[in-house]
């Protein structure tokens, strides 16, 4: 075999492993370190006061979803705190439905927008309108446990330099094999990488779905990008290289609704990997600099799964054309179907979801019932990673520059 394609062969294969034993040494280290013997999640650490918070709830046709969303945003268990709905431009019976809960709960105020202008504007409009420096965000479709204000608001008040916090997003629907691929895949993927992010230097961003932020960071950075298809993404990134620190907190529970179709999954998981490449693409060459020099893990670890993803589709074109021409000895790829190099990835990932239970037993009971469905997972979970990298990158350069990412209501699971 040619020795380029060799080494391609091998990157192709090591990869996964190199990183799922990064993901899986950080994630336990954190918690052994950190959560071991921390306290329980509903037994959040004391406060000598308690600052007036500001929960933002952007809403873009949530009229299904919002009076179970405000309900547990209302129910939170902190002693000061408001809570803003933004209805942004919705066509359905979001805006009656939130004026309904305004008139009931004293706490809640309703910002009405009158057309669609996108979830970071929306953020925006709310943390302006905000009377609290700490701002707890989650979208209009997600249940916030009720401690989880406390200990979002706690990481803020611990340290000046504390910009943001991220929570710890939790799956409710999970009747499909996807739903329960992605219960395992937001414990054992997702949340182990926030946590050997964070042992290692810097988190590559906030769950979108559940974030705190100090207004104070917010507002020297400008606030959320709306030219950005994953706002979250973007902030994360320029409070970090702003010199704010993100914190990662597990306790922070966030119950969400995720796709189950193919291609809502597609649709959602393609919008997280152009979110990728814009930030590499706007804030690479802003990295190449010492005194932010901490991103640099982050930037080598997204580079490299751009690589490995262009990798792949080298080597699967190769097999393509062999199959059709008459290629060199050195280029012709016999097969792509897993051998043994695919076995040892899956027990791998098996060793990897183990490790989640012993870290996630904490949050959640029965997530070890999902652990055998796990075998499926490296390929849906690199696979997709795959061909959405693939289809980012020249869909993202080939963006318009400046052009408003608007809401575009997403699958939210089989009901």
């Amino acid at each position: 075999m040619n020795p380029l394609l060799s080494i391609l062969f091998q990157f192709a294969f090591l990869y996964p492993i190199v990183m799922s034993f990064f993901w899986m040494s950080g994630g336990l280290y954190y918690y052994f370190r950190r959560e071991r013997h921390a306290r329980t999640r509903t037994d959040p650490p004391p406060m000598e006061a308690f600052p007036f918070a500001t929960l933002l709830i952007p809403c873009h046709n949530e009229g299904d979803n919002v009076d179970e969303t405000i309900g547990a945003a209302l129910a939170q268990k902190y002693l000061d705190f408001e809570v803003i709905a933004i209805n942004d431009g919705s066509r359905d019976s979001t805006a009656e439905r939130l004026n309904e809960l305004a008139a009931l709960h004293p706490r809640l105020r309703v910002i009405h927008l009158d057309r669609n202008l996108g979830k970071a504007n929306a953020l925006r409009m709310g943390a302006l309108a905000a009377r609290s420096e700490y701002l707890v965000c989650i979208d209009g479709d997600a249940l916030l446990d009720e401690y989880a204000t406390h200990w979002m608001v706690w990481h803020l008040t611990s340290g000046p330099r504390v910009g943001a916090v991220t929570g710890n997003p939790r799956i409710r629907n999970r009747s499909t094999l996807l739903g329960r691929l992605q219960v395992g895949e937001f414990s054992s993927i997702i949340g182990m990488i926030k946590r050997a992010q964070r042992v290692y230097g810097r988190i590559f961003t906030v769950s979108g779905v559940i974030s705190a932020f100090r207004r104070t960071a917010l507002h020297r950075i400008g606030y959320w990008a709306d030219d950005m298809v994953t706002e979250d993404i973007d902030i994360s990134w320029r409070l970090q290289m702003d010199h704010w620190d993100i914190r990662y907190e597990p306790n922070a529970l966030c119950f969400i609704l995720m796709p189950e179709t193919l291609k809502g999954l597609w649709r959602q998981r393609l919008r997280w990997a152009q979110g990728g490449v814009e930030v590499l693409a706007r804030h690479s060459t802003d990295l190449f600099n010492w005194r932010k020099r901490r991103m640099w893990g982050v930037l080598a670890e997204y580079m490299l799964s751009v690589a490995w993803a262009y990798t792949m589709l080298f080597i699967l074109v190769l097999w393509a054309v062999g199959k059709f021409v008459d290629m060199p000895p050195a280029l012709y790829v016999h097969t792509i179907l897993p051998s043994w190099h695919g076995v040892i990835l899956a027990l791998v990932c098996m060793l990897q979801f183990a490790s989640s239970i012993i870290i996630d037993r904490r949050y959640e009971t029965g997530v070890g019932r999902n652990y055998f469905w796990m075998i499926w997972y490296p390929m849906a979970y690199w696979l997709l990673s795959l061909f959405t990298t693939v289809v980012a990158v020249p869909k993202t350069l080939l963006r318009r520059r400046g052009a408003r990412a608007t809401w575009v209501s997403p699958d939210r699971g089989i009901r």
